[in-house]
């Protein structure tokens, strides 16, 4: 399967921003699991009930909102777990 492409969204920019060194470390390692396989065990991928988004957990405090296509991660959120409220 071929890596997907990865497109970072303002808002996901502006919340990556706000994350502390160590939480932006997390993020990105998180990242590259997704992009290697969004089912890595470490990252409890799963869809987020009545919208068409994906979290994925950087750790247990912060997660990732994304949509995904075939080939595809359209990042869409980070921060801690209320990030969804955003959007």
């Amino acid at each position: 399967m071929p890596i997907p492409i990865i497109i970072r969204t303002k808002p996901f920019d502006t919340d990556f921003l706000l994350l502390t060194p160590k939480e932006e470390k997390q993020v990105l390692k998180a990242l590259r699991f997704l992009a290697d396989n969004p089912r890595h065990p470490s990252l409890q991928t799963h869809k987020i009930e009545d919208t068409l988004f994906i979290e994925a957990y950087a750790d247990m405090d912060i997660s990732i909102i994304f949509e995904r296509t075939k080939d595809t991660i359209i990042l869409r959120a980070v921060g801690h777990h209320d990030v969804l409220k955003g959007l």
